[in-house]
């Protein structure tokens, strides 16, 4: 029979672990409690102020990325809040790119309702990243123009003397010289002045910094715009594009087809076929090395950025994973390897 010290001891020793665990159940309740205090307060407007601030949502862009940019817009206080508001209702898949006129007086829940109801500004023409000019072209006419007007303006002897397309080929359309943003439009607006306005940011993206570092890749500008394009529309993560840019880069280099599936599908759209990899095109790096005859969809700054300024790295190739992921390799064992665990879905359409 335990003596009565043991037992004593026992008990004494019950209390301190039911203590600790009430310390700890307590603890872990105000850890909850402060989490949902501090989530609450950043749903909240950023301040009182009624300023409409234009914030563009490109195509393919995540929920952290859209977080992000938020975040730096101003119009929202953290980008983890929003990322767990979308989450918590389910709303990933329903948030809609556009230009939108957002304000600092808005909490978060309002500004989700506006992303996913696609309540864009009306009084703008948003040219998104990564389109082609014939999309461009749609878009113009969506936003009131007419299509012969929009045809006219679309011509590039319009802007011969224009400082963005000094470097473009004699009767190379503009393809890729259209920087996406948002313009304004009134009723006197001409699709001219829109066109124009593009080639004017386009230029002011095409800085020095950015003309020079085409040169250092051997590179003249055109054909710095044409890979950019490629960068564009192969990837949509920042961090990704200057390695995606040397995998392109060091490719050329060594004469190595580029091997892009999407310069093949604009080859085979150009023709009015279906997207295809095997369609025969000048476009289809595929099956010709070298760059495509001209840029395949509009650029940003980051595609620019990348093709100039590219990653030192030794890599050959990428295949984007049907998780969001680019996987990179040096060899091309290491690429099937990562397209066998990566790419099942994706890589199978």
């Amino acid at each position: 029979m335990p003596s009565p010290s043991f037992k004593s001891q026992r008990l004494k020793k019950g209390r301190l672990l039911g203590t600790i665990a009430l310390i700890l159940i307590l603890l872990m309740s105000s850890a909850v409690l402060i989490v949902r205090q501090t989530y609450i307060s950043n749903l909240k407007p950023v301040s009182a102020s009624q300023h409409s601030q234009l914030v563009t949502i490109p195509t393919g862009y995540s929920v952290h990325q859209i977080a992000v940019l938020l975040q730096k817009s101003g119009v929202i206080k953290k980008a983890w809040a929003f990322e767990w508001y979308i989450r918590n209702h389910d709303l990933r898949d329903e948030l809609q790119a556009g230009t939108y006129a957002l304000r600092p007086n808005q909490g978060v829940p309002e500004i989700a309702v506006a992303l996913t109801q696609g309540k864009i500004a009306t009084n703008l023409v948003t040219i998104i990243p990564g389109l082609r000019l014939d999309q461009i072209k749609k878009t113009l006419i969506n936003a009131g123009f007419s299509q012969s007007d929009v045809i006219k303006a679309l011509d590039p002897a319009r802007y011969a003397s224009h400082s963005a397309l000094i470097d473009k080929p004699p009767g190379a359309s503009l393809e890729g010289y259209l920087y996406p943003d948002s313009y304004q439009k009134t009723a006197t607006t001409k699709p001219e002045e829109i066109v124009r306005a593009a080639l004017d940011q386009m230029q002011k993206h095409l800085t020095a910094s950015v003309r020079q570092g085409f040169t250092a890749q051997g590179l003249s500008v055109h054909q710095g715009i044409i890979l950019a394009s490629i960068v564009e529309q192969e990837v949509s993560n920042p961090q990704d594009k200057p390695i995606v840019a040397q995998v392109f880069l060091k490719r050329l280099h060594q004469d190595m087809l580029l091997g892009s599936d999407v310069t093949a599908y604009y080859g085979s759209l150009l023709a009015n076929q279906a997207p295809s990899l095997i369609f025969e095109s000048p476009y289809n790096t595929r099956l010709h090395t070298g760059l495509p005859p001209g840029p395949i969809s509009n650029v940003t700054d980051s595609s620019l950025e990348a093709v100039a300024h590219p990653a030192s790295t030794d890599y050959l190739y990428f295949v984007a994973g049907d998780d969001g992921v680019t996987y990179f390799s040096k060899t091309l064992d290491e690429h099937q390897a990562q397209t066998t665990a990566h790419c099942k879905k994706l890589c199978s359409q």
